[in-house]
């Protein structure tokens, strides 16, 4: 995501605490809130609505690009340096207690 992204008005960077924030306030607030980015700011904190608003629609681009497969999933390995597949959690736990009981 590109969390960076420049604004006019105040700082560029978002800590993890202010992360935290604004996915909680977007929750809270949602589209048909009065005054929602306001809202979203004050929550937040050091962010003001301009800002809070243009991450959101960031956010909305990035998702776009990731459900219309333009964003490739990783592979990650696992502790023993193995590639893991992409399958969720518990979709690899399933089939990990599948092979193991087939054993």
């Amino acid at each position: 995501m590109a969390s960076n992204s420049m604004s006019s008005h105040g700082s560029s960077s978002w800590t993890a605490k202010q992360n935290k924030a604004f996915e909680k306030a977007l929750a809270v607030y949602d589209k048909d809130t009065p005054d929602r980015w306001h809202n979203v700011a004050k929550a937040v904190g050091g962010k003001t609505a301009e800002e809070v608003k243009m991450r959101y629609e960031i956010l909305l681009e990035d998702l776009k690009h990731i459900e219309s497969g333009q964003v490739p999933i990783p592979n990650y390995r696992n502790l023993e340096g193995r590639e893991t597949s992409n399958l969720s959690h518990q979709e690899q736990r399933k089939q990990t207690a599948h092979n193991s009981s087939s054993t």
